[in-house]
């Protein structure tokens, strides 16, 4: 079928080097990263940090150059997410649901022109999420709801875990319309009236993501912002993953060059050691070698994930459902295996770089636990059990894994 002209989807071109791409932003990080520490100790939300990668045109990494954006393919935005959550794990994650939605919009492109996104995207606007319902809400039930109201449409509801909405332009919602019961995703404005957000997220890690309660009362949602959910794009769980293995990895590598930093300065040493420096004793050097080492797997496991995501979205492009398809299964499961992997190494990685030190390492004052804190945050998310399984019975039985799931009360809806 031939799209019309303003249908067709962007020209890809060559996706720029790296090392031009993440040029622009390594200031930015180290900015981020000598704050990093004093806003985890006061729980101060990063919202500095955040308005310096938006001046920079980071929420606007993926967009074709042709709109504005950097072209980034998506290992690139993987990398860079890597390197900003060395500097501060918190502000990738803060970010993930920005990214998903540039991400949708950039396969719902394949089909409909999105260059009102785009240009808001590179105009530096970000996008939130609120998705997840707590309470009695059962398996596959949607309390959250768009209905008509004197001819426009309206959204009402309460969600939790509305990581980054803090932060955002705009909020992508997960809802349920009361005229069809069909899913779909509203994207309403932060600043509209009828919307009230809550920094209550009270986790031991991931302090700043500005993971709370979002509220929604009577919110107007444009019509064109009124989006199918069933035309969502079918790699999302592989790609939220994805950004969840860089905060892991990124976590891991601040964790090495911390530690590294910490033994380089140490000036006492035990009578039982062996060399007269800290930074000099094998076996403080073997601690850290092998955390780095347990890293660099995690970052080799995260990218080639990435890379089979980006396969993902080059086959949206290319018009053959049935290798869409697979790359899509692809996608799923080598984001599972690599969540597997990366989550094992980074936490024993830094876990043991406590043997590096002695008892001083643990002051509340250096923050060396937030990088375990941080790391075991992220990986909790998306139950690294079931996505085992989900592995094994593929590699058993041939069965797909699930592209979409939910959590709820015990009991399915119906």
């Amino acid at each position: 079928m031939n799209l019309p002209a303003r249908h067709l989807p962007p020209t890809r071109t060559e996706a720029p080097d790296y090392e031009p791409l993440v040029a622009r932003f390594r200031p930015i990080f180290v900015r981020i990263a000598e704050g990093a520490l004093e806003r985890e100790r006061t729980r101060t939300l990063p919202y500095a940090p955040v308005a310096w990668l938006k001046e920079a045109g980071f929420g606007a990494v993926r967009v074709p150059v042709e709109f504005g954006g950097s072209g980034a393919s998506l290992p690139q935005l993987v990398r860079l997410l890597i390197e900003l959550a060395a500097a501060d794990s918190n502000l990738p994650q803060a970010l993930r649901g920005h990214f998903a939605f540039v991400e949708d919009r950039l396969n719902a492109h394949a089909s409909t022109s999105q260059q009102a996104w785009f240009e808001r995207f590179v105009a530096g606007e970000l996008v939130g999420n609120a998705w997840t319902e707590i309470g009695t809400v059962k398996l596959g039930e949607v309390i959250t709801r768009v209905s008509q109201k004197d001819g426009q449409w309206r959204l009402n509801g309460t969600k939790y875990y509305s990581t980054g909405s803090l932060f955002a332009d705009w909020i992508d919602v997960y809802a349920q319309r009361d005229d069809t019961g069909g899913d779909v995703i509203a994207a309403i404005r932060t600043d509209q009236p009828g919307v009230r957000q809550s920094d209550d997220w009270d986790g031991f890690g991931q302090r700043t993501t500005a993971s709370g309660t979002s509220v929604f009362e009577d919110v107007q949602v444009e019509p064109e912002n009124l989006i199918d959910f069933a035309t969502r794009f079918k790699y999302q769980t592989a790609f939220y993953q994805l950004v969840l293995l860089a905060v892991i990895t990124g976590s891991g590598q601040a964790a090495v060059r911390d530690f590294a930093e910490e033994v380089k300065a140490r000036k006492r040493v035990y009578s039982h050691g062996n060399a007269d420096a800290a930074s000099a004793d094998p076996q403080v050097q073997q601690v850290v070698g092998k955390a780095s080492a347990f890293v660099y797997a995690a970052e080799a496991a995260t990218l080639s994930a990435a890379a089979t995501a980006q396969a993902a979205y080059e086959a949206r492009h290319a018009g053959d459902a049935a290798a869409e398809h697979q790359a899509n299964v692809a996608a799923e499961l080598e984001s599972a295996q690599a969540q597997a992997a990366v989550a094992d190494l980074v936490l024993r990685a830094t876990s043991d770089l406590f043997n590096a030190l002695g008892a001083s390492a643990t002051s509340v004052s250096k923050g060396l636990d937030r990088h375990w804190r941080n790391a075991r945050t992220a990986a909790s998310h998306n139950p690294l059990i079931y996505k085992e399984r989900i592995i094994g019975a593929w590699e058993i039985e041939g069965t797909e894994p699930p592209y979409v799931w939910q959590i709820g009360g015990g009991g399915k809806q119906g």
